[in-house]
């Protein structure tokens, strides 16, 4: 490795390689391509990264290595953990997604850049208006290519692979590696060595250092839980994982007048929204943070111990990559999961694909007393931090007019009983019809 490469590494304090990281990099570094398989948060992102940069010659302008990705989320935080560890060897690393302008992609990109991380759509966009060349493109990386399969982006993938010179070193990284994966790395790669990063007698697909309560919870009790979970003993910053984006508003809404520091990511927000939230998470402004599965990957944040379930995912794929966004980069992490009564079936069939002892999750309430004793929460932990804030004035609601707020119809406003309205109907009856002029013929008129 280039001492500029080593020295960037220690300036954020990684000296030790992971165990992904010390089975790949031997192999990615000598050129060969290589398929990484490692539980989410174990190191994959410098695993393919550190070889690409190495890689890199000077004074080049068009991309010499290509990251393909799945979600925006995940794009900035590649972006982000390459361009740290290229910093002092003067890499100059680009993240391409939507929801952006174009603009200063593409002044970048005229420019030069040396490392291109991006998701499928954006980069096709700028490669058919001829303004991302990939014709120097010498590392091709994948990363968590089992979540582009279930977006339905291998289509797209496909077509970006066939960009790029067919000589250059491919590597294929995910948490889960599904027979349609396999059989794209056979297609575009050139004896792939297939390294399975997990510790012997390790049957379990997450790592050790997560903490994981499995509780059978109320939808209607489930807020209260949370107020409760959230005022553990030491609890630092905290994610909250929700099926639909109507779900995670909802429950934005609901913690923020509740009191707690919360804020929300998800598709109805636009992506300058969405970046702002997580910056306020990671800066310390927000401590709670809720989110739909486009957040699940590309979130690694420090001081990141607590995520919730609130409820259960639709496979063991999704539950996988959403517990592993705690316990990260050996760091101890705390993963709470409440399972619908509905849900029970579909939660046997996760427990048992990923190895867990929760088959028979216990039934739970904000009241129940382990939810005290096993996180440390006090018993005279509050639902509320703050009054319930008057209608009219919560968060996502409408306001009233001050015309109308507080009044009741005055008596002449209101809808007339059957008996006075057949008694009005009696006065106006009263008075003679109005009769119709009607024009006889003159008898002196011709006959028809």
């Amino acid at each position: 490795m280039r001492p500029e490469t080593v020295a960037s590494l220690a300036e954020k304090g990684i000296t030790h390689p992971f165990r992904i990281q010390q089975l790949s990099l031997p192999l990615a570094l000598d050129g060969h391509d290589v398929i990484g398989q490692a539980k989410t948060g174990t190191g994959k992102t410098l695993a393919f990264g550190i070889p690409l940069l190495e890689r890199l010659e000077p004074g080049g302008t068009a991309p010499q290595a290509l990251v393909i990705v799945p979600t925006r989320e995940l794009c900035m935080q590649v972006a982000e953990d390459i361009a740290e560890a290229g910093k002092n060897a003067g890499a100059r690393v680009l993240a391409i997604y939507g929801g952006k302008a174009y603009e200063p992609q593409i002044e970048q990109l005229k420019k030069g850049v040396d490392v291109v991380v991006g998701t499928p759509g954006r980069l096709i966009d700028l490669n058919n208006q001829k303004i991302l060349n990939l014709s120097q493109v010498k590392s091709l990386v994948l990363d968590e290519a089992d979540e582009m399969l279930d977006m339905g982006f291998l289509p797209d993938v496909e077509k970006l692979v066939s960009k790029v010179p067919a000589t250059r070193q491919t590597m294929l990284f995910s948490a889960t590696m599904p027979g349609q994966i396999l059989n794209l790395a056979r297609r575009y790669m050139t004896q792939p060595t297939h390294i399975r990063a997990t510790d012997p007698g390790d049957d379990t697909a997450t790592v050790d250092a997560i903490e994981q309560h499995v509780w059978r919870a109320h939808s209607m009790d489930k807020p209260d839980l949370i107020s409760k979970i959230l005022q553990a003993d030491g609890r630092a910053r905290t994610m909250i994982f929700c099926k639909t984006k109507r779900a995670a508003q909802k429950l934005t809404d609901e913690l923020i007048d509740r009191g707690f520091k919360a804020g929300a990511v998800h598709g109805d927000l636009g992506q300058v929204a969405r970046e702002k939230a997580l910056q306020q998470f990671r800066d310390g402004d927000i401590d709670v943070l809720v989110a739909t599965d486009v957040a699940a990957r590309g979130i690694d944040v420090e001081n990141f111990t607590l995520l919730i379930n609130y409820t259960c995912t639709h496979d063991e794929n999704m539950s996988l990559h959403r517990i592993g966004r705690t316990g990260r980069a050996g760091s101890d992490g705390v993963a709470v999961t409440l399972v619908d009564w509905d849900d029970l079936h579909r939660w046997k069939l996760i427990d048992k694909a990923l190895g867990l002892p929760f088959a028979d999750p216990i039934e739970t309430y904000s009241t129940s007393e382990h939810v005290f004793t096993g996180l440390g929460i006090p018993k005279d932990a509050p639902a509320r931090l703050k009054p319930a804030a008057p209608r009219e004035d919560r968060p996502g609601r409408p306001e009233r007019s001050d015309r109308n707020r507080g009044r009741r119809k005055p008596d002449s406003a209101k809808t007339p009983r059957r008996d006075e309205g057949s008694a009005q109907g009696a006065e106006k009856s009263t008075k003679p019809p109005r009769r119709r002029r009607r024009t006889r013929k003159s008898p002196s008129s011709p006959e028809s």
